[in-house]
């Protein structure tokens, strides 16, 4: 919510006494989830090595070493919150893959990927995908523009 306030405002970034606030209280969720998930104690077996852990702790242990990463939408605004864009992006190919097991070619497999690329890069700048198209066909596509 920090974030969408301050953009729509028109800030670039979080000030630090905001940045300071989410950091601890992203450090105050870790720490609960820590509590909450110890590490397990198998009874009567003693063994080598590390203990184990499960998924919930290995989850926390991940954000917190990464915790920069995971809070990269917070420091730069230009980086988004999820990456469901990225996921849909893919999501054609995989779904190809699925339906028809591969690419009988791999200009089959290029020209895919061209078509696919131009059909998000045009939904993702606002235009309608079909007038994109029927320019493409026509000999005037559009030239997305590039990000400044």
């Amino acid at each position: 919510r920090m974030v969408e306030q301050a953009q729509q405002r028109g800030d670039r970034c979080l000030s630090s006494r905001q940045l300071g606030v989410l950091e601890q209280r992203y450090g105050q969720i870790i720490q609960a989830g820590l509590e909450a998930n110890p590490v397990l104690q198998e009874e009567g077996v003693k063994r080598r090595g590390r203990k184990k852990q499960t998924p919930a702790k290995n989850l926390l242990d991940r954000l917190e070493q990464q915790r920069e990463q995971v809070l990269a939408f917070v420091y730069d605004f230009e980086v988004p919150f999820d990456n469901n864009l990225a996921e849909r992006d893919v999501r054609m190919m995989k779904v190809h893959q699925k339906v028809s097991g591969c690419f009988r070619t791999f200009a089959g497999a290029r020209y895919f990927c061209r078509i696919r690329s131009y059909i998000s890069t045009v939904r993702k700048q606002g235009y309608r995908v079909l007038d994109a198209l029927e320019r493409v066909f026509l000999g005037n596509p559009i030239l997305p523009h590039a990000p400044t």
